[in-house]
């Protein structure tokens, strides 16, 4: 759930309760929790409703089938007689 964080320990953990008490006040921090979890839990499902759709728009592309290999070119090797010649008369 809190993968976007990172690692995270059980003092950082103590140390962002006790500031939110400080910043928040005791008597409103539940609030602000329940706030806090709704929209988490929004965020989530607009996030996973963009991902089934990039998801389902890859699936349906047909570009990005692959695609068959296709057979190597053979190239020919025209030798040009008339250049064998002159090096021959050269010697």
């Amino acid at each position: 759930m809190l993968g976007f964080i990172g690692n995270i320990g059980t003092w950082e953990i103590i140390i962002i309760l006790l500031i939110a008490v400080i910043v928040i006040g005791p008597s409103k921090l539940p609030e602000a929790a329940r706030s806090f979890g709704k929209a988490m839990g929004q965020f989530k499902r607009a996030t996973s409703g963009v991902k089934r759709e990039f998801e389902e728009a890859i699936l349906l592309d047909p570009l990005t089938k692959p695609k068959p290999p296709s057979e190597p070119v053979k190239e020919e090797v025209v030798v040009d007689e008339s250049a064998a010649e002159n090096d021959d008369s050269k010697e």
